[in-house]
């Protein structure tokens, strides 16, 4: 038992470790993009207030995203600049300032006007500004 735990600890070590490695290297990691408008059905109790403590104006969203915390891991943490591409009319510069849910992995959440409902991007390309 106590080599199976041994093994499965360098395993999830090591992944982390190539994940950096992937990040620093090319400078750009590939992750699941989509939309979230700051609501409380899309969020928590309190919608307007993001995990950095900024306050959304519900009528002119900044360009802010909110990143899986696995990210957080390589470096994307809140208060960065992250240019993204191949996400369409998404791409450009845009700044951490919220957190998602623990269950995802590899994904940002672009903070949305209520109007824009639905989006959804794979093989988005993520880097650090």
């Amino acid at each position: 038992m106590r080599r199976i735990i041994k093994y499965l600890v360098i395993l999830v070590l090591g992944m982390n470790l190539l994940a950096l490695i992937s990040l620093s290297c090319r400078g750009q990691i590939m992750v699941t993009a989509t939309i979230y408008n700051a609501v409380p059905e899309q969020t928590d109790s309190d919608p307007l207030i993001t995990a950095s403590l900024k306050e959304i104006d519900p009528n002119n969203p900044q360009r802010w995203i909110a990143v899986s915390r696995d990210l957080e891991e390589l470096g994307i943490t809140l208060g960065s600049v992250v240019c993204i591409d191949n996400a369409g009319k998404m791409n450009g510069e845009w700044a951490v300032e919220d957190r998602m849910n623990k269950r995802w992995r590899r994904r940002i959440d672009f903070l949305v006007h209520d109007s824009i409902r639905l989006g959804k991007w794979t093989n988005v390309k993520i880097r650090l500004k």
